[in-house]
């Protein structure tokens, strides 16, 4: 399916991937790891989360919808894991890795940790998208997990018997390429690749080993070296999302200056960036750093930026007339040709998410969709003050 980001809203306009899922199927989740349903219940209840989820993703007038990721159990543990207790572990991988991340209310986010070679994913996007894309009159979107999370499943300091680190990313990047060109031919559209631990890995947290190992330039080398497998052409709908984490209406890395991050991030060859922003304290100065550091020519691509323009940690509803002001006044440091709009995150990367700022997961789903509805709106109204209409294309 052609798709031109422009078409319906002049400014390009994008959700990251993950909606709220409903305090139903969280608790089925829970049921399915104490063996109280079947899979096949588990299914069903994911199934009807999925159809609810892009039925009123069309109704806000987004251009290009997804399933909220409603059967995942993370955005990061998809292709190894069924659920984030660990039912259903992908082989050669065992409980107790590394924290991904101490979040700021103090609770943490484990991976598993690597014991044997080869590595291999046991579920790719693609296997949730064919069987969600049914639902969809409009294109879809897929993200998917960078190759530099998961290469934290391989101990930071020792080394797996048998299965050296070198073979490891090998493997990981077969796997993750994998996953990029199955999502395309499952038809997604645009692919995005989850890239929040770019943040963090500069904040230097004592009580999480890994984010003060300097890990930051070999994980620009790592996504790099699956983007290069790309052309430029197919690289122009292959994009990297970073924020300061999202889980629990609590963040990891928002303490980290973007200018730690930002030179380093636009090396990476993708055709464009989801960015939190409106949760920014200081947004004119990432705003030029982005407008400094994107690359009108990233070995053949134009880099697009899409700012963060809704907050999904916050319950409050950002109007579309706050939303088009702050696209506005990003145009003073991105050229308008380049600029899109996102949601800071997505709305719950984690299968199990309480949303205790918004006082439950159901009513955080309801505002999730208002926030899109307002940010597609917002978007349309600044494309209009800014006269990039015209540089819609057929």
């Amino acid at each position: 399916m052609a798709y031109d980001p422009r078409t319906d809203t002049g400014i390009p306009t994008e959700q990251v991937g993950s909606l709220p899922r409903s305090s139903r199927l969280q608790a089925t989740y829970a049921d399915y790891d104490a063996g109280k349903v079947s899979r096949e219940q588990l299914e069903a209840q994911q199934d009807e989360a999925v159809r609810d989820s892009i039925t009123r993703l069309e109704a806000t007038g987004s251009p290009i919808v997804s399933d909220g990721e409603q059967r995942w159990s993370s955005f990061a543990t998809y292709p190894i894991t069924d659920t984030l207790a660990g039912t259903g572990l992908a082989a050669n991988l065992a409980p107790g890795g590394q924290y991904f991340a101490i979040f700021s209310d103090g609770h943490y986010r484990q991976l598993p940790r690597l014991v044997g070679g080869p590595f291999r994913y046991k579920t790719y996007a693609a296997d949730t998208l064919a069987r969600s894309i049914k639902y969809a009159t409009k294109p879809m979107k897929q993200a998917v997990i960078a190759p530099s999370m998961l290469d934290l499943l391989y101990p930071l300091k020792d080394e797996v018997p048998g299965y050296s680190r070198a073979q490891f990313e090998e493997d990981l990047l077969n796997e993750t390429e994998q996953d990029i060109r199955r999502a395309f031919a499952a038809g997604a559209v645009r692919v995005s690749i989850d890239f929040t631990e770019g943040r963090l890995a500069t904040r230097a947290d004592p009580r999480n080993p890994w984010t003060g190992a300097g890990m930051l330039p070999h994980f620009i080398e790592l996504n790099n070296r699956v983007l290069d497998r790309f052309t430029a052409q197919e690289r122009a709908h292959i994009g990297i999302h970073t924020c300061p984490g999202g889980d629990r209406d609590a963040v990891h890395s928002a303490d980290v200056p973007y200018s730690d991050l930002l030179p380093s991030m636009f090396k990476m060859n993708a055709g464009y960036f989801l960015m939190q922003l409106a949760s920014e304290r200081e947004r004119d100065a990432v705003y030029k750093l982005v407008g400094e550091y994107s690359r009108e020519d990233a070995n053949g691509v134009t880099q697009m930026c899409y700012i963060g323009v809704v907050n999904p940690q916050n319950p409050r509803v950002e109007s579309p007339q706050e939303i088009a002001d702050a696209l506005v006044r990003a145009a003073n440091f991105i050229p308008k040709e380049r600029l899109g709009s996102t949601d800071d995150c997505g709305f719950s990367p984690f299968s199990i998410d309480e949303k205790p700022n918004h006082g439950s997961p159901d009513y955080a789903r309801e505002v999730a969709f208002q926030k899109i509805k307002n940010r597609v709106e917002g978007t349309r109204t600044a494309a209009e003050r800014l006269g990039v209409g015209n540089l819609v294309t057929a």
